[in-house]
């Protein structure tokens, strides 16, 4: 479309932090001068993308709006207690609720049983919570030819390596494979359309989170808005079991993102010096929206746990980040990267 900016997302995992992306999707969607080309996700980011993708198809904007409403009110029902309505009046600063989640008995117990328990040893009881809720998705509109291009990472057991997913190769069982906590889950089997074999997947946080490679297709427009939910970085330094656990989370959860985004900082400085021709690599304009401040008083426990009032505090945190990014920088948009990858690998 003539005269919109066009710009690809990039969506993290991270459990029932996903709502902050969902902040920040209403408000690019609901930008007349925004066109969103391609997306790529992960776990959360993977169901957050899906549902975008998916309304768009039927209703457009106003769909994809409608699909993400509907996915994280699912989520938040998934809630064994619901803290939102017992805060409701009283709107606690959500460090104080990640900490008492940390703190409390019954978290404590999950936490210690997900290490010492495989989710293998649950046999027929065995089930994915978030099955029912990715069947919610219809897959024709999910993996139409039309749209935003949709890719979707999950981690190969055995290679190791993350595989991306795409078009009429995504299904419910990607999902859930790109959503697989290995502590949590079982492993998702998928087949391999050459071989005919069957691979165990677990969540593509581990291998790309999100894997930008995919947005590298010169079809796609050069801009990147990554959509941040695990703090690349934390002041202080983890001393309780909790905040060690937490900072693993991340650290882990970042290494393949920084990888790619090192890569791509390369590539600039070979296209700066004039030693890669113009046009044989992509030029890369790397755009972030987080909020690590708020981040940063989250934790492990309020990713696991989709409570209704933290989710809503993570829509609107990431509400006002997206209209802080696009007040400050969309003038830059199609012009120049917003994130100085020179100075974040230096």
């Amino acid at each position: 479309m003539a005269g919109k900016k066009r710009i690809n997302l990039a969506l993290q995992g991270g459990g029932a932090h996903g709502a902050f992306t969902w902040g920040v999707l209403e408000v690019l969607l609901k930008d007349p001068e925004i066109e969103i080309a391609g997306i790529t996700g992960t776990s959360a980011g993977a169901l957050n993308g899906a549902a975008l993708k998916s309304g768009m198809i039927r209703k457009g904007s106003q769909g994809a709006l409608e699909n993400l409403d509907g996915l994280w009110r699912r989520m938040g029902a998934m809630s064994v207690t619901d803290i939102g309505n017992w805060f409701g009046g009283l709107g606690p600063d959500p460090g104080q609720v990640a900490r008492a989640m940390e703190y409390s008995l019954p978290y404590t117990m999950g936490e210690t049983m997900a290490r010492m328990i495989s989710p293998y040893s649950y046999g027929p009881l065995y089930s994915n919570p978030l099955k029912s809720i990715v069947e919610g998705f219809d897959f024709s509109e999910v993996c139409a030819a039309d749209g935003p291009r949709l890719f979707v990472c999950a981690t190969n057991v055995r290679t190791g390596k993350a595989r991306v997913f795409t078009k009429d190769e995504i299904t419910t069982d990607v999902i859930l494979a790109s959503a697989c906590l290995p502590t949590m889950f079982q492993a998702v089997e998928i087949e391999d359309p050459e071989t005919g074999l069957k691979d165990a997947y677990w969540d593509g946080g581990y291998t790309g989170n999100p894997a930008l490679f995919p947005l590298f297709d010169n079809r796609l427009p050069d801009d990147v808005v990554i959509i941040n939910i695990n703090p690349i970085e934390r002041k202080e330094k983890p001393v309780t079991p909790q905040q060690i656990q937490s900072r693993i989370n991340e650290i882990s959860f970042n290494a393949a993102l920084l990888g790619e985004l090192r890569a791509i900082s390369f590539v600039q400085r070979l296209i700066g010096q004039g030693a890669v021709a113009e046009g044989e690599m992509k030029s890369v304009k790397v755009h972030m929206i987080a909020d690590d401040d708020l981040m940063n008083d989250l934790s492990v426990a309020t990713k696991s746990v989709p409570t209704p009032y933290i989710l809503a505090r993570l829509k609107e945190a990431g509400q006002k980040a997206a209209e802080d990014f696009l007040k400050a920088h969309r003038g830059d948009i199609g012009k120049r990267g917003t994130v100085d990858l020179q100075e974040m690998f230096t």
